[in-house]
């Protein structure tokens, strides 16, 4: 498996892989998934991430492994992230600099 991946790259197969979900929406529903459905997706399986964190950590008792899980929840999470952006109309890439620059300026 490939392991380093270009932002810019990240962002569009991101975007490409929620228009196939949209057209699952359409197919099911009837509609696609508003802004605030997607975010309120996003919400929930953070939600998990912190849930499958505890149970990694022996805070939680899920039982089995969760490691597996808690892998592919925070890679959906950072895949939301793009998609939220990018149907916000927000250029990921400058909010994720300007971040950095103005969180780094904090420690120096």
């Amino acid at each position: 498996m490939r392991k380093n991946i270009e932002l810019k790259e990240f962002i569009e197969r991101s975007l490409k892989l929620r228009e196939l979900y949209h057209e699952l929406e359409l197919k099911h529903h009837g509609s696609e998934w508003t802004v605030e459905e997607d975010a309120l997706a996003f919400l929930t399986d953070a939600g998990l991430v912190g849930r499958l964190t505890m149970s990694q950590q022996g805070r939680w008792p899920k039982g089995g492994e969760p490691d597996t899980e808690l892998a592919h929840k925070l890679g959906e999470c950072i895949w939301w992230l793009a998609v939220l952006a990018g149907r916000m109309d927000i250029d990921i890439e400058e909010a994720l600099e300007n971040f950095l620059v103005k969180t780094e300026k904090l420690f120096t």
